[in-house]
């Protein structure tokens, strides 16, 4: 049965499943009523009639469940007055507030273009987003409605029954619809954030519609309700663990299919008594003894895929940014719970990290800094060169894409040390940084990495290889210099060297295959899904793997250029690169249409883009930020960033969902929403001047 227990070693799905359990309860309490009453249809207007709520509270940066209930609320004194007209049925006054609740909330939410993914997430809800304080919420609600369902509950009955006789016994009629409509609303609220608004109305019906079934009375309805739904919360995470379907969506269908096997039960008894009915539940057994494991069972697999010690799985990406100023001062922020890390960097190894509860922090002290030149990331570390050295650190945020799925995970933020960049430097971890005229400077240009190698490309033209197991453990490990660009790639090394050759090597180093294209001058790399991409003096040489052979073509300029590309930037995972085209436009690299588009603008300074037919995202040395169509390049959006000129060496960072630039002058980092019109969707004030920035987790 480890098919059965292992999605449950997971720390985001035992939230999922607790916080199922604890829907499912309320739902119970709630829904017991509703299907008793015949109330289905106002509890699914109200699931659908909060959107409008959820969505104002999403545009005001507020609370989703209090929007969600102040709407709701609206929702119920709308039915309650419309209800008490004499011209038309209560179900045409629930009908019209219901489209127009649902009409009104399209309508918020499309005057965003960036809630197209927030708007799944309101409709379906993340089940496996659901955090700690989440389950709290549900704990007090669960409360609540067990207060109301025991206190309440024979006036619901008279109420149900007979209202008028409620009415003569001194129950409040009225007073208990209130309380009820309270319990429903409450209900509601609780669950939209596990299963969505339209999703909650499945845990809310089915499990009771599929109890009465089995009792007729309400205690016992209840009961069996909450069993049913918590049977669906657990077979639902299952099922969508191992089919990779929508947890959610999953949990409410198996709701919905324990109500039609319900029926069925019930209509074998009534024609072939208890015996037919236990056959029938027999046979619906047996592909679970089936799964029963043999007396030898077989191994299973202990860890994720791509888990590391002392880390933890979450359900989604753990993004973060790392910040550094001109004086090694570094900054790590948590996009997700907006806290904010200081590193001091002059502090004995190990007792560095410092996390405070938002940006804004105070410095974490120090005085023996090394000037900061440059800074790369890998996706989980952060590479920040001083002159002859490289400074490590762990954003503590990953993603392991094995490419029909994902794991995400999060450690905790450390420096990992320090180790020596230029020839003849003492390489390790630890060791104190060069002054800055003691060696050789030694830049930093670009950091990949694969499970086994972490690459750091220098600007000197050669690459130091870190051995990524001991990254991971939190040790600088064993390094060593390769003379070219070199780039972890389908379990090899694809080099490109000065003399233009271009190689794809073992892990070991050991000389691999030589590909026939060469790649004169290469300066410039990445790493998209279609393979290696060089900038070469004549073009992009493109090294990508096809049925298990490495081959290389070039993407020539469309004409001789003077201003090539040397610095590519894109979306992590994207095959649409951008790069700087000289001091009067920029270059858009296509590896799957294979052309280069030049687009003009004057005095660009930083560019990038999500992806191919998104907007080129440019920012010029004025602190404007242009958005410019990338067929007929003009300009669409744009956007002061800076109170004045741009410093230093301003960077755009773009992830599937925001774009992020750092404002050296003002010490601040924008996120921006690039698909609504560059709207400012945050700042992040920082105590330092974000000078070097890097994006993790992706």
């Amino acid at each position: 049965m480890d098919w059965l227990i292992a999605p449950f070693e997971v720390a985001f799905v035992q939230r999922a499943l607790w916080g199922g359990l604890l829907v499912s309860c309320v739902c119970a309490l709630a829904g017991t009523w509703v299907v008793v009453r015949g109330m289905a249809f106002l509890g699914d207007a109200m699931a659908h009639g909060m959107l409008p709520g959820v969505a104002v509270a999403a545009l005001l940066g507020g609370n989703l469940m209090i929007g969600a209930a102040i709407s709701c609320a609206a929702m119920a004194a709308g039915v309650s007055l419309l209800s008490r007209s004499k011209r038309f049925a209560a179900d045409t006054a629930i009908g019209l507030l219901f489209v127009g609740m649902l009409a009104a909330g399209v309508i918020i939410v499309s005057r965003s273009q960036s809630f197209a993914v927030d708007l799944t997430g309101f409709l379906f809800g993340d089940v496996l987003a659901v955090r700690t304080v989440d389950l709290w919420y549900l704990v007090a609600a669960l409360a609540v409605s067990l207060v109301i369902a025991v206190f309440g509950h024979r006036a619901f009955v008279a109420l149900t029954f007979d209202p008028r006789k409620a009415h003569t016994l001194g129950l409040h009629p009225k007073a208990a619809q209130v309380a009820l409509v309270g319990l429903l609303t409450l209900a509601i609220v609780a669950s939209f954030h596990v299963v969505g608004t339209l999703l909650v109305f499945g845990l809310l019906i089915a499990p009771p519609a599929a109890a009465v079934y089995w009792s007729d009375r309400i205690p016992v309805v209840m009961l069996i309700a909450a069993l049913v739904g918590g049977f669906s919360t657990a077979a639902g995470l299952v099922v969508s663990w191992h089919a990779g379907t929508a947890a959610g969506a999953t949990i409410a269908a198996v709701a919905v299919g324990s109500f039609f096997v319900s029926a069925i039960l019930s209509a074998v008894r009534e024609r072939f008594g208890k015996v037919g009915a236990a056959s029938v539940a027999a046979l619906a057994a047996l592909p679970l003894v089936g799964c029963a494991p043999a007396a030898e069972p077989t191994a299973v697999e202990e860890t994720a895929h791509g888990f590391v010690a002392g880390a933890e799985e979450m359900s989604e990406a753990q993004t973060r940014l790392v910040v550094a100023d001109a004086a090694s001062a570094v900054r790590v922020i948590d996009l997700l719970t907006e806290k904010v890390t200081s590193i001091d960097t002059s502090a004995p190894e190990g007792d560095r990290a410092q996390v405070s509860p938002g940006a804004g922090s105070s410095p974490s002290g120090g005085d023996q800094r090394v000037p900061t030149v440059g800074a790369v990331g890998d996706g989980r570390f952060a590479y920040l060169s001083s002159g002859a050295s490289v400074r490590i650190v762990d954003s503590g945020g990953w993603t392991v894409d094995h490419d029909d799925h994902r794991h995400y995970y999060q450690a905790p933020v450390r420096d990992v040390g320090v180790v020596a960049a230029a020839e003849g430097g003492a390489p390790g971890a630890g060791s104190a940084p060069p002054g800055p005229g003691g060696a050789e400077s030694a830049g930093v240009v670009g950091a990949y990495s694969d499970a086994a190698i972490a690459s750091v490309v220098l600007d000197s033209g050669s690459t130091i290889l870190f051995d990524r197991p001991a990254l991971d453990g939190g040790v600088a490990g064993t390094q060593r210099r390769v003379d070219g660009i070199a780039v972890p790639y389908a379990e090899r090394i694809v080099v490109a060297d000065g003399s233009g050759r271009v190689e794809v090597r073992g892990r070991d180093g050991a000389a691999g295959q030589v590909q026939t294209a060469t790649c004169p001058q290469p300066k410039g790399q990445a790493v998209t899904r279609r393979g290696v991409v060089f900038g070469c003096a004549d073009g992009a040489l493109v090294v990508a793997q096809r049925e298990g052979d490495f081959v290389a073509e070039k993407i020539p300029y469309p004409a001789p250029a003077s201003d090539r590309a040397s610095a590519f930037t894109h979306r992590p995972g994207s095959t649409t690169l951008t790069a700087l085209a000289g001091r009067d436009g920029v270059w858009t690299l296509d590896i799957r249409k294979k052309t280069w588009t030049r687009t003009a603008i004057v005095d660009p300074v930083a560019v990038n883009t999500a992806g191919e037919g998104s907007s080129l995202l440019v920012l010029t040395r004025d602190g404007v930020l242009h958005g410019l169509d990338p067929v007929s390049g003009t300009e669409t959006a744009q956007l002061a960033v800076s109170s004045g000129p741009v410093e230093g060496q301003p960077v755009i960072r773009v992830d599937p969902d925001r774009a992020y630039v750092n404002d050296i002058r003002g010490r601040k980092v924008h996120e921006i929403a690039y698909n609504d019109n560059l709207r400012v969707a945050r700042t992040f004030e920082l105590d330092v001047a974000p000078s070097l920035m890097v994006e993790t987790g992706l």
